[in-house]
């Protein structure tokens, strides 16, 4: 038995000790499950340099997923963001990770914007979207980057997500495509591939909305994008396991009493 599979049995036993209310127990059971189809810490520490991953769920189940996949030569790493959150945009992310699976194990020389092409076409076939008039208008955001090991080239493809990279304390941010993974814009596009070069100790963040969307109790506005940029500049100097403390206290600290309104992702890491 795997450490997590431990860790599940345990967990299972409390709930069921516990008498816990059944739809509560359902859905934290669904989110091990959910969380058990995302890398675990073992699998990213043998796979980076370093990381953290600020995951926090709005409704137990979440919405927003962090995915990886590797092979001799190539990392791909990703953060997505479906619509909504609860069960319908676990049920979402789900797919979106069935999805990068299938095409990563088929892609001998993947390019990180085909990757995206096929992903939203596998969306919209599972989902319906073959008109204006479908039913289901849901999404999937997300930032998607491929590592090639042999050229330390790093690929960037964005479906409404950016990417940042910190190199010696300055930030860029790489801009996405403004289109989505799921129902098509009236003239569909092929998304863009933004080519990296790399350097030891650049450090770079993939995230869904959810921290720049969040309402602060003492103000009632919004966090932003532009402030979160800041943050993550202000912190360079920091381990990635103090960022992930410095981000969470962050939120939490503007969140204050108010509701959080969205699932809230924020996966950093280095090469």
């Amino acid at each position: 038995m795997t450490a997590r599979s431990h860790e599940n049995s345990e967990y299972i036993s409390l709930i069921l000790s516990q008498g816990m209310d059944d739809h509560l127990a359902s859905l934290r059971y669904a989110g091990m499950i959910q969380q058990a189809l995302m890398p675990d810490s073992a699998t990213l520490k043998n796979l980076l340099h370093d990381y953290f991953v600020l995951f926090l769920p709005r409704d137990i189940v979440s919405g927003d997923f962090y995915y990886a996949y590797s092979n001799r030569q190539y990392l791909c790493l990703a953060a997505g963001d479906c619509t909504g959150h609860g069960v319908p945009g676990a049920l979402l992310s789900i797919l979106g990770i069935s999805f990068l699976n299938e095409i990563m194990q088929l892609k001998n020389d993947p390019k990180a914007n085909r990757v995206l092409n096929l992903m939203r076409e596998k969306v919209m076939k599972a989902l319906r979207q073959t008109s204006d008039r479908s039913t289901t208008k849901d999404s999937i955001d997300i930032s998607l980057c491929i590592y090639d090991r042999s050229s330390a080239k790093l690929q960037y493809s964005g479906a409404n997500r950016p990417m940042i990279r910190v190199r010696n304390g300055l930030l860029t941010e790489y801009k996405p495509d403004k289109m989505t993974i799921g129902m098509a814009p009236l003239k569909e596009h092929s998304f863009t591939c933004q080519i990296i070069d790399t350097m030891p100790g650049d450090t770079y963040y993939l995230f869904s909305d959810g921290f720049s969307d969040q309402f602060s109790e003492l103000t009632d506005k919004k966090f932003k994008h532009k402030q979160l940029k800041k943050v993550i500049e202000t912190m360079a100097g920091l381990t990635l396991a103090r960022q992930k403390e410095y981000l969470e206290d962050t939120f939490r600290e503007w969140k204050g009493t108010y509701q959080q309104i969205d699932d809230v992702l924020i996966f950093g890491f280095q090469l």
